[in-house]
């Protein structure tokens, strides 16, 4: 666990010099230089890493009991940065905040008490660049679950952060010592920078640093956090088997590795195209090649690999190939029989499918991923690995070599390679429980409260808001009168998800592109393109279509 902390810790000093925290430097250097004497300085990253910690562990909790918007927090540190600045540009209006408070510190200045203050709000306003660290502490808190060991992690991961915030403030102040000679100019100077980089995370400036620096610090990232103890202690937390796939023999360069016995079906709630919909098991395929897909049929992801996947299936199921479809749903609505039997027969899926709605044969393998794909041989045991979409043809071969003989020297039909290979917007959810608060811009939701929203004057790049009337649940948000979302996307192609029965008018930078029917709980395609760009789609309800996630190609 001592060298996970340590781990942690270094991923904080990571995050702390990359570019999404950049707009937060200034401000650090600003308060700190402010004032004299180190304990100010001590006192914006204790603030900051304190609620850090807390607030990262325990908001999303707290604020769903309370039915808070999930922004709430944000918004009020940013209100605190803009007050913290304003007392510094007009010192009387310092004095009136300072008088109830008087009790508790001789000292009237922005001083220990402010500096606290200022690391509290940054705490909760900053963005870290998330690693694999920070993206189990985010599961286990969207989770609700608080172990020790979670929160020392999250504690760790904060002190790194803060070291290098404490290394800009303490050189703030140093710097300003000749300066403080100018008085009240210097510290408002200094006021007007942290308002300057409230503004700066107001209007997303983070985001925008980080897409065109790029991610300069992935290097640095991929041999702290992603290393074989990191893997396996952080999937221990989140509560898998904490195992990575490794070879158990010595291979050759032509042999694929041996990653031994591979884990039975366990968990489904029902099977789809086998004789009678009865059951398989890894062990009743003994004699077969047998690919296990984990897939869910709203996933673009997924949905892209079917194509590549019935190919091989044409190709060589006759001589030996079995695929397993094991569909692991994301959304509540994927759980439904009715639904997942739909879904595969409109996307002509042949093979065997189990429903995995449990999670019990995604928690066996370990699975992180949609889609991956296990290769198992004739004889039970696993043996080729792979997350995500593309090298199709390292598949094809993998199963040649395991069928033998070339598989008749015969090959599976050709298909266009659709994986995207430019850096586009992320997945965007739009229910509360997954609703990204440094993506989303407009009206406070109130998670299950039917609320009129307004469009925001702007979005930034991979902003998305509301406007007319919505119920924002936990997965899905439900249109009411004059529903429309908002989606400033860097794509090809959108695709959204959604359900119920209704229409949706879509326009990209204002000029209507179509108009689609909603009539059943699956993806629909928003926007087709030729080729990537920026813009901002626009999406127009008739009242009773949920919505609940966007992909992008």
């Amino acid at each position: 666990m001592l060298l996970l902390l340590a781990i942690g810790f270094v991923a904080g000093i990571i995050t702390a010099v990359s570019p999404c925290v950049l707009p937060v430097l200034p401000i650090v250097f600003a308060g700190s230089a402010a004032t004299e004497g180190r304990r100010s300085s001590y006192a914006i990253v204790a603030g900051l890493v304190a609620s850090f910690t807390v607030f990262t562990l325990t908001a999303g909790a707290v604020l769903s009991a309370l039915g808070l918007p999930a922004d709430l927090l944000r918004n009020l540190a940013i209100a605190m940065l803009f007050v913290l600045a304003a007392t510094l540009v007009f010192p009387r209006f310092a004095l009136v905040l300072e008088r109830p408070l008087a009790f508790l510190s001789r000292r009237r200045s922005f001083g220990e008490n402010g500096g606290f203050l200022l690391g509290v709000s940054l705490g909760l306003v900053f963005v870290p660049c998330a690693g694999p660290v920070l993206a189990t502490i985010s599961v286990l808190s969207a989770q609700h679950r608080f172990s020790l060991e979670t929160v020392l992690l999250t504690l760790s991961y904060a002190l790194g952060v803060g070291v290098v915030l404490l290394g800009v403030a303490l050189g703030g102040q140093r710097v300003a010592r000749p300066l403080r000679m100018r008085g009240l100019a210097f510290r408002r100077a200094m006021g007007v920078v942290v308002a300057a980089g409230a503004l700066a995370i107001v209007f997303d400036l983070d985001q925008s640093l980080q897409t065109k620096l790029g991610s300069y610090t992935g290097a640095l990232q991929k041999h702290v956090e992603e290393t074989s103890y990191a893997h396996d202690h952080l999937a221990g937390l989140r509560g898998g088997t904490g195992s990575r796939l490794t070879a158990t023999g010595a291979t050759t360069s032509s042999e694929l590795p041996e990653y031994g016995t591979a884990p039975d079906f366990r968990g489904i709630s029902h099977w789809l195209n086998t004789p009678g919909d009865r059951p398989l098991t890894i062990a009743g395929l003994r004699g077969k090649v047998v690919l296990v897909d984990f897939w869910t049929y709203s996933c673009i992801n997924c949905l892209r690999t079917l194509p590549h996947l019935r190919a091989l299936y044409t190709a060589y199921h006759r001589r030996g190939l079995e695929i397993v479809g094991v569909h692991t749903p994301e959304f509540a609505f994927e759980h439904v029989l009715s639904n997942v039997r739909g879904a595969t027969k409109d996307l002509h899926v042949d093979w065997p499918v189990a429903l995995d709605n449990g999670y019990e044969t995604w928690n066996a393998y370990s699975n992180e991923y949609w889609p991956a794909e296990y290769l198992i041989d004739r004889t039970g045991h696993l043996r080729r690995y792979r997350f995500g979409e593309g090298d199709y043809a390292g598949t094809a071969a993998a199963v040649r070599q395991l069928l033998g003989a070339g598989a008749g020297s015969r090959r599976p039909a050709t298909v266009a390679d659709a994986t995207p290979t430019e850096v586009t917007t992320p997945e965007t959810y739009l229910g509360s429980a997954r609703l990204d608060p440094s993506r989303y811009r407009g009206t406070p939701v109130r998670p299950g409260v039917p609320g009129r929203f307004v469009f925001p004057e702007q979005l930034a790049r991979d902003g998305f808001s509301y406007s007319g009337g919505w119920t924002v649940g936990a997965q899905r948000a439900v249109a009411g009168p004059g529903a429309r979302i908002r989606l400033h996307f860097h794509a090809r192609d959108v695709y959204v998800v959604l359900g119920g029965h209704g229409r949706v008018s879509t326009l990209v930078d204002g000029h209507p592109t179509g108009a689609f029917r909603v009539d059943s709980n699956r993806l629909y395609t928003a926007v087709r393109g030729r080729r990537v760009r920026d813009a901002v789609l626009e999406l127009r309800f008739t009242p009773g279509v949920d919505a609940y996630s966007f992909t992008f190609g």
